[in-house]
Parts: C-alpha cells; sequence; structure tokens
C-alpha cells in the first residue's frame, strides 16, 4: 500500500458515497485527517482476527471480506466499494476484525484512524443513522451471499459477483485471475474456469491473461439468481439517498 501526495487526476473524497453523504460540518472534521492510499490487486489490509487501526473508504477500489478457516480456506462474504467502508469493527467498539479485507479491484481509497471515526460517530447521530443504515446493508449482503453459496450453482453465484464488482466499478474490466475468483467464492478453481468459459461461449464476457471483460450486462442479469437483485434492492431501500437505481 501506497500513500500518494499529488498523483495526477488525484480522486476525491467524495467520490466515496458514505463520505460524501456526511453533513458537511462532519466532513470538513475528517477531511484533514483523511489520508489517500492506493491499493494493490491482492493486497491484505487486514486480517481476520487481526488489529488495524484505520477504516477505509474505496473510491475507485474494490475489497472484499472472507471468512478464513483454520485450514486456509477461504471464501467471500461481502464486497465493499464506492458505497462503503471497511473495518465497521473499529467504530463499533470491536477491537479486532472478523473477516479478511482482501482487494479485489486495484485502485484509490481514503484511510482514517478509527479511534477518530468513533469519536466523532460517538457524537454526532446524523452520522449514526447513515452508517448504522450502511451496516444493516451490509449484513443483508452477507446474509443473502450465504443462502447463494449454499444452494446456487456456480455459474449464477460467478454472475452475481460479477454483477456486484460492476456496480463498484467505472468501467466494465476486472483484473482478475481465476484463481483469485475461485478463492472468493470458496470454490476449486476448475469450477470458475468452466463457468467462465460458459458465460465467455455465450457472449457475456471475455477473459484472457487475467483480464476479464463484461459485453453483455443485461445477459448476465437475465442469467443471475434471484440474490443479486435482493442485495441490490436492499441497499436502495435503505440508503436511498447515496444508491443510484
Amino acid at each position: 500500500m501506497a500513500i500518494l501526495s499529488s498523483p495526477p487526476n488525484p480522486p476525491n473524497p467524495r467520490q466515496n458515497h458514505l463520505l460524501a453523504a456526511l453533513p458537511e460540518e462532519i466532513y470538513n472534521q475528517i477531511l484533514p485527517s483523511l489520508e489517500r492510499v492506493s491499493l494493490a490487486l491482492g493486497e491484505t489490509i487486514s486480517e481476520s482476527g487481526g488489529a488495524t487501526p484505520y477504516v477505509y473508504f474505496p473510491t475507485t477500489a474494490i475489497v472484499s471480506l472472507l471468512n478464513v478457516l483454520e485450514n486456509g480456506s477461504t471464501a467471500e462474504i461481502a464486497v465493499v466499494g464506492r458505497e462503503g467502508v471497511v473495518g465497521i469493527a473499529l467504530f463499533m467498539g470491536g477491537v479486532s476484525m472478523l473477516s479478511r479485507a482482501l482487494v479485489q479491484s486495484e485502485g484509490y481509497a481514503y484511510r482514517l484512524r478509527g479511534d477518530l471515526l468513533k469519536r466523532v460517530f460517538d457524537c454526532d447521530p446524523a452520522m449514526q443513522h447513515l452508517f448504522m443504515r450502511y451496516i444493516m446493508a451490509l449484513l443483508a449482503q452477507m446474509a443473502q451471499t450465504a443462502v447463494c453459496n449454499r444452494h446456487h450453482c456456480i455459474d449464477q453465484q460467478l454472475c452475481r459477483w460479477l454483477l456486484l464488482s460492476m456496480d463498484r466499478l467505472s468501467g466494465n474490466v476486472l483484473n482478475m485471475t481465476q484463481e483469485l475468483i475461485a478463492d472468493m467464492l470458496g470454490v476449486r478453481r476448475e469450477g470458475v474456469t468452466e463457468a467462465a468459459g460458459k458465460l465467455q461461449d455465450s457472449g457475456l464476457i471475455s477473459y484472457s491473461r487475467g483480464c476479464l471483460t463484461v459485453l453483455d450486462r443485461l445477459g448476465l442479469e437475465a442469467r443471475v439468481c434471484e440474490c443479486y437483485k435482493v442485495v441490490k434492492e436492499e441497499f436502495i431501500r435503505l440508503l436511498p439517498d447515496i444508491i443510484a437505481e
């Protein structure tokens, strides 16, 4: 991870929807303490059970939250992009992270010390209301992901994962290996290879050398299970002020 001082065309903290929705007074209070960071693909920004001093507000990056088993196996429970924040435990009274936070799509984020955010959070009802609605939406995504992983085929899971990722990107390209996708979904790499091959043969995606491009979003939406719609509608219901339909 690199802290960047003056890159060309630097991103703005308000590209993160939660930061943009904060009351002006609160936003201006934390703005001097926000650090712009560049997150690399596959980078771990916090470990399950570990302590970290920062929360992260992605702007162009996407972060996967992964549950990790004793044997090292992983499965994604949620994705966080420009709509949210990584590290909710730090301002909800926890001292360690419940899941591994792994960068799924490289890009920028803004980080803030968790103790500072908690002090502001504890004193501002408007911020509490906003962040609690986001947490409810995040929990809904986690619950639906668990159902999807248990009851739906890998093809449908991959479609859901791609659509959730596209909602958090400004383009239609993901730089992602099939091995990393398999880790996210908690399945064998061969299963992802087969599922991605079916989507590519149908003209919905193209995949070459770690670069996955969505060619037909509507086609993915027609093929995905109901889990994607449930999650998206719950975010819109709980966060109509920051989530565009």
